[in-house]
């Protein structure tokens, strides 16, 4: 009898011995690597309760989140509560909140210990190596909601296709998982992890009128997934901090994809370009000499991409930069005109996001009030001698402010004739106002898309 002994060969048995395992069987093993998570929000007048799902990654009791989780100007202080439960039960474990990775998106959590021994992490499975072709049938774990006890459930479909969005992502022709779960080949392989589902376009017609479009999202389950060689690289991006800190920071906003009617003027059909805009002052953008309309073509000696549809050109010149930390230096290939040139860019810390800023809710008065950022003036489009004063943040619905028309996102500028420079000088202001039961009114300076308006608000 002859015996092989090349190491394909063992290779190919040891994946025959996989795809022999029944399903269920592989279903009820990769469980071991899926929980689910509630945690509460704990904003100014209400506890929002939350449900999520989420994949383990260490053998120390890490788990990640979908960046859509968590809305991105909660500030970590508010989340509170964290409990992890297995698929099927009712038992919690207590958990606590790492932070959100900027690259991945990503929120982090580390459960207790006394559960980790049940948990097996994602990496342990083996994983698809390349794309899944087209047609191959995927699977993966659904959760039913906590009144159902979190019971699991299975769910398969084909691979539509693959696209760079910009992520190495496939689209299958039905839903295949929950977003953020894993997804697993017929031989239990690890495929991915769900995302966000996209939203799907209907009509709807009635007797009376003719059809008027719609969009309808599927938030229980997805039939996008990130593909397992752009997940497994990325996922010891614990967050050092639970901001996320550090942040790379460029200092461009409002950039485009070049137009292909450029590219083509250029001759640059076979690749795409970033239009850079609205370069900040001071900004590393700004210190390396970069200037609006340069397009960049290429970061570190690699052109950008072609992807389809244009603008996912953008988001994956956002990545390049957030795979870097402050301090790193980002070479960029770039056009200015017709010439040719290259840049280096210090890059910086990002400066203070919404979910760090510091805020305080005025009860009697009924809004949040926090400082005035670096985000902020972009929004505003204020230059940086005018970013002064404060931003409302909340609004208590039927509230004094509330029916004098403030509005969240509102500018205050000047409280009562006094122009306001700074958070804490806006701080004692207002608190000075809630403290006096007896004063019958204050005076805001607010702007608003542009426009300023004067709100008397009477308080008794």
């Amino acid at each position: 009898m002859r015996i092989f002994r090349r190491p394909f060969l063992c290779a190919f048995l040891l994946a025959v011995a996989a795809a022999a395992a029944p399903l269920p069987e592989l279903f009820n093993d990769r469980l071991k690597s899926v929980v689910a998570v509630e945690f509460f929000v704990q904003a100014e007048i209400e506890r929002q309760p939350v449900t999520v799902m989420g994949t383990v990654v260490d053998t120390q009791g890490t788990i990640i989140l979908p960046s859509a989780a968590i809305l991105p100007g909660i500030p970590p202080a508010q989340l509170k509560d964290f409990k992890v439960y297995r698929p099927g039960s009712t038992e919690s474990f207590n958990a606590a909140y790492l932070g959100q990775d900027p690259f991945t998106g990503w929120h982090f959590l580390r459960v207790e210990e006394r559960l980790r021994s049940s948990l097996v992490p994602i990496t342990q499975y083996p994983a698809i190596t390349g794309d899944p072709a087209l047609s191959d049938e995927l699977w993966g774990i659904g959760l039913r909601n906590r009144d159902e006890d979190f019971t699991p459930y299975f769910l398969s479909s084909r691979v539509a296709t693959v696209m760079k969005l910009p992520q190495k992502t496939a689209i299958l022709g039905a839903e295949v998982a929950s977003p953020g779960l894993p997804v697993f080949n017929a031989a239990g392989q690890f495929a991915g992890l769900a995302q966000t589902s996209f939203g799907q376009n209907f009509l709807i017609f009635s007797r009376n009128q003719h059809g008027n479009p719609i969009l309808l999202i599927n938030v229980e389950e997805s039939s996008v997934v990130l593909l397992a060689d752009e997940v497994l690289p990325n996922l010891g991006r614990v967050p050092q901090s639970v901001t996320g800190r550090p942040i790379a920071w460029f200092g461009a906003y409002g950039l485009q994809p070049m137009d292909p009617e450029v590219a083509k003027l250029l001759k640059l059909e076979n690749q795409s370009g970033v239009v850079l805009s609205d370069i900040m002052d001071g900004s590393p953008a700004a210190q390396a000499g970069l200037r609006e309309r340069d397009i960049v073509f290429a970061v570190d000696g690699q052109p950008l991409p072609r992807l389809k549809p244009d603008r996912v050109v953008v988001g994956y010149f956002g990545q390049q930069i957030l795979k870097h930390r402050p301090g790193d230096t980002l070479a960029l290939a770039i056009l200015r005109g017709t010439e040719r040139q290259e840049i280096k860019v210090k890059l910086g810390d990002e400066p203070k996001l919404a979910r760090e800023a510091d805020r305080h809710y005025l009860e009697r008065l009924g809004f949040t009030v926090r400082e005035f950022l670096y985000g902020d003036g972009i929004m505003h489009r204020a230059m940086t001698t005018e970013q002064k004063g404060v931003m409302v943040q909340f609004v208590k619905p039927g509230s004094a402010v509330a029916t004098a028309g403030l509005r969240p996102d509102d500018w205050v500028k000047d409280i009562d004739g006094e122009e306001i420079k700074t958070y804490a000088q806006a701080l004692a202001k207002l608190s000075a106002i809630e403290a006096d039961v007896k004063r019958p009114e204050m005076v805001l300076l607010v702007s608003r898309g542009g426009e300023t308006a004067v709100l008397r608000i009477k308080l008794i």
